[in-house]
């Protein structure tokens, strides 16, 4: 399945992807409604990945545009108290979006968006709280096809229908999962297991090197070093990589230089797009490869 990527990544201000052929939205940071205009009434489902400003003030805007009965779907980690109160406020606001569903979620959670596609819910430790907590995570997006087993194959389709009414098609067929997008949230580098045969791979890098030796601390909750994740990168299969989440105090050649560079280093032999700060980019994967 070919997929259509928009988005707009930058640490601290906002981020958001949006992925036109699924109707899916992963985080709504400002300035996506007026980012997509009109377009933002293809997204059914949103998925929250934690409640950081820069992944969310854009909800309020999004909702009010496009609620309507039973939609959108905004999935969000079930242990953050954010949502609810955002979800009572915009009631309040514009009654108009009391048809929006709001809906807690943690981590292995599989929320089917289509008959043959679902989102599976990955916890991570950007935000510390207790394992069994959920506030922060990232998400695979699976698409499962029946296949015939391989015993069957030869058959006439006149015994293959028989074997079906006989055996049912759960002994027939088997299930064929592709990942064909996983997306980190912010993250520190790891979990990097969960994205391995993923065709696409959105991960965050917020922090391009260190400063005199010593790696950048980031005030708070925690993220990843670019170098950290073309590191795990290189050890998994995947098909594309998408980079994004910089901060801004990067300069675009520094960003640019810094990826090509480690991609060098580590071997990468795969497509790598980056989200520059301060860029929207529309169809991402039709745009300039940096790598």
């Amino acid at each position: 399945m070919n997929l259509t990527l928009s988005g707009y990544s930058t640490a601290l201000f906002s981020t958001w992807y949006f992925i036109e052929e699924l109707g899916l939205l992963f985080d709504c940071g400002d300035g996506l409604s007026s980012a997509l205009l009109h377009k933002s009434r293809k997204i059914d489902q949103v998925f929250i990945s934690h409640a950081d400003r820069d992944h969310l003030t854009g909800l309020l805007q999004f909702n009010q545009l496009n609620a309507r009965e039973n939609a959108p779907v905004i999935h969000y980690p079930k242990d953050s108290g954010s949502f609810p109160a955002l979800r009572d406020f915009s009631v309040k606001f514009d009654p108009h979006v009391k048809g929006t569903v709001w809906k807690p979620i943690q981590d292995k959670d599989r929320i089917w968006i289509r008959k043959d596609i679902y989102v599976e819910a990955i916890r991570n430790n950007h935000v510390a709280c207790d394992a069994h907590v959920h506030k922060s995570l990232g998400y695979k997006v699976v698409q499962v096809k029946s296949k015939l087993k391989e015993e069957y194959v030869a058959l006439s389709g006149q015994e293959i229908r028989e074997a079906i009414e006989r055996l049912g098609k759960a002994a027939t067929h088997t299930d064929m999962e592709t990942i064909l997008l996983s997306y980190s949230g912010d993250t520190p580098c790891e979990n990097f297991e969960h994205w391995n045969n993923s065709k696409i791979l959105i991960h965050e890098a917020t922090f391009i090197g260190s400063v005199e030796g010593k790696q950048i601390q980031a005030h708070g909750n925690r993220h990843s070093y670019l170098e950290e994740v073309i590191k795990a990168v290189a050890d998994i299969t995947i098909e594309c990589l998408i980079l994004g989440h910089f901060s801004s105090r990067y300069s675009d050649e520094q960003i640019d230089s810094a990826i090509v560079t480690l991609c060098k280093t580590h071997g990468i032999g795969i497509p790598v797009y980056r989200m520059l700060p301060g860029r929207i980019v529309k169809n991402i994967l039709a745009g300039e490869k940096i790598y």
